[in-house]
C-alpha cells in the first residue's frame, strides 16, 4: 500500500506547497489552491451558459439580465464561503474570510479573467472525465485538511471528541455554498427567485457531493483516529476481521496515506458520476436477426 501512495503522497505534497508570486508578499497560497480557483470560477461560468442557451431555449430573451460580474463574483464567493458562514456560528468560529483576504480576492480576480475571457468550451464529459480526478484532489483537501480541524482542535472537549459534529460540520461546509446558490437561482440568467434546490427534490439524497462529504471526512477521522471514538472503531473492526488480538491497540494510518486513499475513493465517484451524467456508456450495437428461410 506504501508503494502505491508515496507517488500521490508526493503530488499533494507539492501541490501544497507555497508558491511564487504569492510568497513574495507572504501569502502562502499553493497550486492547489490555484488549480481549484480557476476549476471552480470555469465550471460556474460553463453552467451559466449553458442554463443560459437552455433558457433562451425555452422561453427567449425577454427576461434575460444584463450580464454582471459582480453577480458571477458573488455566486463563487457564495459557493466556497456559504457553508462556513452558515456553520461557524454553530462552532463559536470566525469564517476564514473574516482573518485573511489572500484567498477571496484570488478568486475575483480569477473570476474577472475568466468572465472576460473570449470564450470557454462547453461542458462535455470526455473534458470533465480527467478533471473528475482534480476535483478528488481539491475536494480530498476541503474534507481531510481544512474541515476536521474546526472540530477536532475545539476549544470545547465535548465539540471536539464528537464524530456527529465532524460530520455534520463537513456536509454543511461541502455543500452549503452550492445550496444557497441553487436555492436563490443565481445561475440563472433571469432575476432572483427561491427555488428548490436539488439536494431537497425526490431522490435529492442521491447527490455524490451531499453524501460524500461526511463519508469522506468520517473514513479520514477513522483511519487517523482523529477523535477517540474512531480509534475505538477501528480496533473493534480490526479485532472482528482476525486483524488484531483483542485489547491490543491499532496504530492509526498516516494522515498523508489517509488522505491518499481519499483521494482515490473522490477520484472513483466523481469519474463515475461524469461518466454517468453525460451518457459515456457505449451501448452495444445490436446485431440484426436474420430470417431462417425454410
Amino acid at each position: 500500500m506504501s508503494f502505491l501512495a508515496t507517488p500521490l503522497v508526493d503530488v499533494f505534497r507539492y501541490a501544497l506547497a507555497p508558491i511564487p508570486p504569492f510568497t513574495w508578499f507572504g501569502v502562502g497560497l499553493s497550486t492547489l489552491d490555484v488549480v481549484a480557483t480557476v476549476r471552480l470560477c470555469v465550471l460556474l461560468r460553463q453552467v451559466r451558459e449553458l442554463v443560459y442557451a437552455q433558457h433562451v431555449m425555452k422561453k427567449g430573451k425577454g427576461s434575460v439580465e444584463e450580464k454582471s460580474f459582480v453577480k458571477a463574483a458573488a455566486t463563487t464567493l457564495l459557493v466556497v464561503y456559504g457553508g462556513e458562514v452558515f456553520a461557524a456560528p454553530f462552532l463559536g468560529a470566525q469564517p476564514s474570510f473574516v482573518v485573511s483576504g489572500a484567498v477571496p480576492m484570488l478568486y475575483i480576480v480569477v473570476q474577472a479573467l475568466v468572465e472576460y475571457f473570449p470564450s470557454l468550451p462547453a461542458l462535455q464529459g470526455e473534458m470533465e472525465l480527467p478533471l473528475s480526478v482534480v476535483d478528488g484532489f481539491t475536494r480530498a483537501y476541503l474534507l481531510c485538511n481544512l474541515i476536521p480541524p474546526s472540530v477536532v482542535d475545539h476549544q470545547s472537549a465535548v465539540v471536539a471528541s464528537s464524530p456527529w459534529a465532524l460530520l455534520f460540520t463537513s456536509m454543511i461546509v461541502a455543500n452549503g455554498g452550492f445550496f444557497f446558490v441553487n436555492l436563490f437561482s443565481l445561475l440563472s440568467p433571469t432575476s432572483m427567485t427561491v427555488q428548490t434546490p436539488p439536494e431537497l427534490q425526490a431522490y435529492g439524497w442521491m447527490t455524490v457531493d451531499l453524501w460524500c462529504a461526511p463519508l469522506v471526512t468520517g473514513l479520514y477521522a477513522f483511519l487517523t483516529h482523529a477523535q477517540p471514538c474512531w480509534g475505538d472503531l477501528h480496533r473493534l473492526i480490526v479485532e472482528m476481521v482476525g486483524g488484531a488480538a483483542a485489547g491490543k491497540a491499532v496504530e492509526p494510518v498516516d494522515p498523508e496515506t489517509a488522505r491518499v486513499i481519499c483521494v482515490t475513493i473522490l477520484a472513483g465517484l466523481f469519474s463515475s458520476r461524469t461518466v454517468v451524467n453525460f451518457s459515456m456508456w457505449k451501448k452495444p450495437v445490436e446485431k440484426p436477426v436474420k430470417a431462417k428461410t425454410q
